[in-house]
């Protein structure tokens, strides 16, 4: 056995930074996280996930004591995921390497990882934004409103959803498992946190302004619009089960109320003309809570987010047969009611008649034919989705 002086130790934290052409702040960003581990009495390393820098970047980052990973693969996630494959501490923390983040503030991370916490986030707002490090539509519009999102959708308490600075252990990372390879990297990190109840908590640190003499890779509206997007078709309850819902709802309420006849609100008149968009809302709205399931047992089973018992279990009560079933009644009725206003016509003549009387026929009619329809096919689509799928060398 060798002596204890020459047994490497283990590294506890890898500082990761993704880098695409930061010449210009590279080398200070890795002293700078090379000084906080020294001081701190740290074991750890600073790994620069390079993304096809043409600046020289590569050297200097080796110059000031950094290891450098090339990734091939373009984008910020790829580039994050390749250096966090490559790190090798029990914990790690990413941060951009253009100036904009205070790597001396990583003790405070690690103490928070070392007691148990699995994602450590920056949080900016309580530790200040130096003056012009921030636009003011991002920091007044972009991150308030994303983060209040996140908040509402994923029901967390983290208030500074999209900070770049954060910390979480290689354990928690491989429970996240994640997938995205863009700007949503960042986002679908934290949703899945809290989808799997991992521990998340927030620590203050400082938004400097960036030491870059060019533009940042960051488009504001373009990337903001990603975030937001990807937390929608995260959370298929706020984007299509409640929309869905409360259409159906409100499409039935007006329907049932304009069916007898028509309805008077002081100088308005609603009648079969409101009901067909009465009709219209219920068709949408059981289109939308359809695609809530779809898309939700789509992101588990491809992996994208974690299963969930209960989603499974009512589910799994709904089979392609109940649906061809239900879908059928709903044709049946809706062919009975067409029936019976085709018998009311002949009993006119087979000529003229008042869309007033007969539209609260036709309109039921045709709507219960429409959802068994869909019904039908929903079913289906759901069956297709649930085939057992085999790789190539099963």
């Amino acid at each position: 056995m060798p002596p204890p002086s020459t047994v490497p130790q283990e590294i506890e934290l890898s500082v990761v930074m993704p880098c695409l052409n930061e010449a210009r702040t590279i080398g200070a960003c890795v002293q700078e996280a090379r000084e906080a581990l020294t001081q701190n009495g740290i074991n750890g390393e600073v790994l620069i996930a390079d993304n096809g820098s043409t600046d020289g970047s590569q050297a200097i980052a080796e110059k000031w004591g950094a290891r450098v990973v090339a990734i091939t693969e373009k984008g910020y996630g790829h580039a994050l995921r390749g250096g966090i494959a490559a790190a090798r501490g029990r914990f790690i923390l990413m941060g951009d390497a253009d100036q904009s983040y205070d790597f001396s503030h990583l003790p405070r991370f690690l103490e928070k990882l070392r007691a148990g916490d699995d994602l450590v986030m920056g949080n900016r707002f309580l530790g200040g934004i130096q003056p012009g490090a921030m636009p003011w539509k991002n920091r007044h519009i972009g991150n308030p409103l994303l983060t209040f999102i996140g908040q509402l959708f994923f029901h967390t308490s983290i208030r500074d959803f999209h900070c770049g600075l954060r910390g979480f252990s290689a354990e928690a990372y491989r429970r996240m498992n994640l997938r995205t390879t863009g700007m949503e990297y960042a986002s679908e990190m934290v949703i899945k946190a809290v989808i799997l109840g991992l521990r998340v908590t927030e620590v203050p640190t400082v938004l400097r302004r960036d030491g870059r003499d060019r533009p940042p890779h960051l488009r504001p509206w373009r990337d903001g619009w990603r975030h937001l997007r990807f937390m929608l078709l995260f959370s298929p309850r706020w984007l299509f089960l409640f929309p869905g819902i409360s259409l159906m709802l409100g499409g039935a309420l007006l329907g049932g109320v304009l069916l007898p006849g028509p309805l008077q609100i002081g100088h308005v008149k609603l009648d079969v003309h409101t009901l067909l968009f009465a009709a219209g809302a219920i068709l949408i709205g059981f289109q939308a809570v359809s695609f809530a399931a779809l898309s939700k047992f789509f992101a588990i089973r491809s992996g994208l987010r974690p299963g969930e018992a209960s989603f499974e279990t009512k589910l799994g009560k709904f089979t392609l047969e109940k649906g061809i079933l239900a879908g059928g009644l709903l044709i049946t009725a809706g062919i009975l009611v067409w029936g019976e206003a085709l018998w009311y016509w002949r009993g006119q003549g087979f000529g003229s008649l008042q869309p007033t009387q007969t539209l609260r026929w036709v309109i039921p009619g045709t709507l219960s034919l429409a959802l068994g329809c869909q019904m039908i096919l929903t079913s289906f689509f759901l069956g297709v989705l649930r085939l057992d799928t085999r790789g190539d060398n099963s």
